[in-house]
C-alpha cells in the first residue's frame, strides 16, 4: 500500500461528495492514518459520522484557515496529539456568492481579498506554520486543489479563478522554499465535479457536458480518480515531483477548442 504507516492531514472535508472525501478514501485504502480539520463546531456530529469509516481517525475544528493564530493553535494541538505527520491536503476555498454570480469586473475589494485569503493565503500560512512547528516528517508531501479556471476564462468562476492562479503560483514558490527541508508541494487541477462548492458556479451542468464532449477520454472525472492522484502525490512514488500542477481532468485542458 502506497501510504502504509503514513499520517495524512486532510483539511477542509465537508461531505461524501467532496474531493477531500475522495482523497481521504483513497489514502485510507492505501494504508494512511487520517487526521481531519473541518469548519464549524456545529458540524462535529456530521463530520464524526462522515469519518467514522476511517478507523482511528481524528477530527479538529479550524474555523479560520487564513488567520495566523487560529492555524497555529490547531496545528500545535494536532502535533501534540498525533506526533509528526507525513502529508497535508489543503482542500479549503471560498468566494462570496455575489462575486461568482456577477461579472468579474464588479468584484468588491472585500470579495477579492476574501477569496484570495481563504483560497490561496491559507495554504501558504498552513505550510509555513507546519514547517515552523516541525510537524512534518522528512520527505513529507503537501497537496492543494486548483482548477482550470486559473488559466482560462470560465464564466461564473470569476474571482475564484484569480485566487486559484495565486494558489498555483504559491505552490511553485513554496516548493522552492520548502525543498531545502526535503518537503514537496504540488497541486491537483481536477476536472469539474458535482460538489457543494460547484453549485455556486452558474450553469455548472453545461461545463460537465462540454468536458464529456471535448475531452480526449470523453468523460468527466470522479472524486475517486482525483483521490488516487492525490495518493500518488502523497506517496514516495512521486518523490521527484514538486512545484507542479497535475491535471486530473480526462485531458480536457490540452484541447484548443
Amino acid at each position: 500500500m502506497l501510504l502504509e504507516n503514513k499520517k495524512i492531514l486532510i483539511m477542509g472535508i465537508r461531505n461524501k461528495w467532496s474531493i477531500a472525501y475522495g482523497i481521504a478514501k483513497s489514502a485510507y485504502e492505501n494504508g494512511a492514518e487520517l487526521i481531519f480539520t473541518y469548519m464549524g463546531e456545529e458540524n462535529k456530529e456530521k463530520i464524526d459520522e462522515l469519518t467514522k469509516e476511517f478507523k482511528n481517525s481524528k477530527s479538529y475544528v479550524l474555523n479560520a484557515a487564513s488567520e495566523d493564530d487560529e492555524v497555529k493553535k490547531v496545528l500545535t494541538k494536532i502535533k501534540e496529539e498525533n506526533g509528526k505527520i507525513d502529508g497535508i491536503v489543503h482542500a479549503i476555498a471560498h468566494a462570496n456568492t455575489e462575486d461568482l454570480h456577477n461579472d468579474f469586473i464588479y468584484t468588491s475589494k472585500e470579495g477579492f481579498s476574501h477569496a484570495n485569503d481563504v483560497s490561496a493565503y491559507s495554504f501558504v500560512l498552513i505550510s509555513r506554520t507546519a514547517n515552523e512547528l516541525d510537524m512534518l516528517n522528512e520527505n513529507a508531501s503537501l497537496v492543494t486543489l486548483t482548477y482550470h479556471g486559473s488559466t482560462k476564462v470560465l464564466e461564473g468562476y470569476n474571482v475564484m479563478g484569480v485566487a486559484k492562479a495565486a494558489l498555483e503560483a504559491s505552490v511553485r514558490y513554496l516548493a522552492y522554499n520548502l525543498g531545502r527541508a526535503t518537503l514537496r508541494v504540488n497541486a491537483i487541477s481536477a476536472g469539474p465535479i458535482k460538489t457543494l462548492s460547484a453549485k455556486g458556479i452558474k450553469d455548472f451542468s453545461s461545463i460537465l457536458t462540454v468536458v464529456e464532449e471535448k475531452s480526449p477520454l470523453h468523460r468527466n472525472v470522479t472524486t475517486t480518480q482525483v483521490g488516487n492522484v492525490a495518493t500518488f502525490l502523497l506517496s514516495n512514488m512521486s518523490d521527484a515531483i514538486t512545484g507542479q500542477v497535475i491535471y486530473a481532468d480526462s485531458g480536457y485542458s490540452i484541447m484548443g477548442v
